[in-house]
């Protein structure tokens, strides 16, 4: 019988209580395996390198400069490996400069822990995770640099209205589908799914499901 793969992560901190206490938590995960741990970027550097695990949970702040500069050289060496960032600090500053950097996800410290697995998760195969205003501000930024970061409060707020199932739509809209096969695959009806698409069109400021599905794209909501 085959077994599964599991999730291969090193752990970056320079507080060892928050990497023994991350370690316990993957570890007992059946998906999951730490395979390396660092105290500073350049131990980051070196254990990815090492490992080329696929993913590795970085702290923003460490004590040889920033995470972001280990992010930085991560991403450039290992385009396949993800970097989230770890932090307690919800400042837009540091988020800017880390989805700048290349990191796919950015998580506090004090996130739930079953969200947090579920966004580790979601990363592997493949969605990134700014579910914070501070991180979506931060994206909208770089996505929209001609824009003041004040005059995407609005967008932000549309964007986290977007509901589980709304966000699942706008996926499947992304993937060509039409209304009917929508309903299908999602096992709602089509008139449900009319409801879903327009909704989502109000909430994302779009003139059509079109504009929609571009402003999904270019916000990362879908792929």
């Amino acid at each position: 019988m085959q077994t599964e793969k599991k999730i291969r992560i090193v752990l970056a901190d320079d507080q060892p209580f928050i990497r023994n206490g991350l370690r316990y938590i993957l570890d007992i995960q059946s998906d999951m395996q730490v395979v390396g741990e660092a105290a500073t970027g350049q131990e980051a550097i070196d254990v990815t390198l090492q490992t080329v695990p696929d993913m590795v949970l970085m702290d923003i702040r460490m004590p040889d400069g920033t995470g972001i500069m280990a992010t930085k050289s991560i991403v450039e060496s290992l385009p396949k490996t993800k970097v989230i960032l770890l932090t307690t600090f919800d400042v837009e500053k540091y988020v800017f400069d880390g989805i700048r950097a290349g990191a796919v996800g950015y998580l506090l410290k004090d996130t739930d822990t079953e969200e947090m697995l579920t966004g580790l998760r979601s990363i592997y195969r493949g969605a990134t995770l700014f579910n914070s205003t501070t991180a979506n501000r931060a994206l909208q930024q770089i996505l929209n640099p001609d824009v003041n970061l004040s005059d995407q409060t609005e967008k932000v707020r549309l964007l986290d209205t977007l509901t589980a199932r709304e966000t699942e739509v706008l996926q499947l809209l992304a993937y060509g589908k039409r209304n009917h096969e929508i309903a299908q695959i999602l096992c709602i009806t089509e008139g449900t799914t009319k409801t879903h698409i327009h909704r989502i069109i109000q909430k994302l400021g779009a003139k059509d499901r079109t504009q929609a599905v571009v402003m999904g794209i270019r916000m990362k909501l879908v792929k």
